[in-house]
């Protein structure tokens, strides 16, 4: 018989749900997937704590979740949270609101837990023959680098995300050169630790990547002005495309941002932080192209909740 279970995710820029029913061939079926960006982690970078604000966002959000949940007669959710959670000093006070509402255990996912999951999710269905993969999971504080083959083999977590990024180096609109100058230098020193951590990085076949950052840039580099699950999930998005995308939105305004086919006016303030990230990679290590996932940590989540 099948049973219906649930995935949350309380990210540094969104809050992620995904409800799934299992199929009777042990895979499973999505029953619906949806974001808030509610921007948890909005000045942790700086003063080491969640705002009050920041908490409530992300709480609401949750509420409405635990609706959804009741309607689909969910029996079984795991919920995470990550970067901006992990670094606050207050992290535990929103880990217990969050618990209080779901009504289960809210589980700090180390960066390495984190990348295991966004490799389970994103790699799960794909040709064997397009192995060794590398994950790389831009979120709003940090980003995940997950390798291997048909398991997850190493991985990183690199503390920058769009989120960090933007409030560290992002102060004008639109920003300076000297500003992303600052932002792509400080990501390149990271990417050199990912290297001494996954030496066998740049002998992967595959380059996945995941989460809103990916996702917003392949709806602008496709000219998707409404979301496509389709249409996003598994397109390939070439080094020059993202390069193209990248220089479109760093020399505009957030009027002018905002006016691209995809953007959404909850993260039309961070794409550029998560842009500098992804642009930074694609030319650190060489990348011609990579695939977009719209499977991550939640389908992670899910995928060991039916093991």
């Amino acid at each position: 018989m099948a049973s219906v279970v649930a995935a949350i995710d309380c990210g540094t820029n969104s809050t992620r749900l995904l409800i799934a029913e299992r199929n009777q061939d042990k895979k499973y079926r999505t029953l619906i997937r949806e974001t808030q960006i509610t921007r948890l982690g909005e000045g942790v970078d700086e003063t080491q704590a969640l705002s009050s604000t920041a908490i409530d966002r992300a709480l609401v959000t949750l509420m409405g979740y635990k609706e959804k949940l009741r309607d689909y007669k969910v029996s079984e959710v795991r919920m995470v949270a990550t970067s901006a959670v992990r670094d606050a000093s207050n992290g535990q006070v929103f880990l217990e609101a969050a618990e209080t509402i779901i009504n289960t255990k809210a589980e700090l996912l180390t960066g390495s837990q984190e990348a295991e999951l966004s490799f389970l999710g994103a790699t799960q269905d794909l040709d064997s023959s397009k192995a060794p993969y590398l994950v790389i999971d831009i979120g709003g504080g940090s980003t995940e680098f997950a390798y291997g083959t048909d398991e997850y083999d190493s991985s990183h977590s690199a503390n920058i995300g769009c989120v960090r990024i933007n409030e560290r180096f992002i102060h004008h609109d639109p920003p300076l050169p000297e500003e992303l100058s600052a932002a792509l230098s400080l990501i390149d020193l990271h990417l050199d630790d990912v290297i001494i951590e996954i030496p066998r990085l740049l002998k992967a076949n595959t380059i996945i990547g995941v989460a809103g950052t990916v996702s917003a840039t392949s709806m602008i580099e496709q000219g998707l002005t409404n979301y496509s699950y389709e249409a996003i999930h598994r397109h390939s998005m070439s080094k020059e495309s993202i390069e193209e995308v990248f220089r479109l939105l760093v020399t505009d305004n957030r009027a002018g941002r905002l006016s691209n086919p995809g953007m959404e006016e909850g993260r039309v303030d961070v794409i550029i932080g998560g842009l500098c990230v992804l642009v930074q990679i694609m030319r650190k290590f060489n990348f011609e192209k990579i695939q977009v996932s719209e499977k991550d940590v939640l389908d992670g989540l899910v995928t060991n909740i039916f093991k």
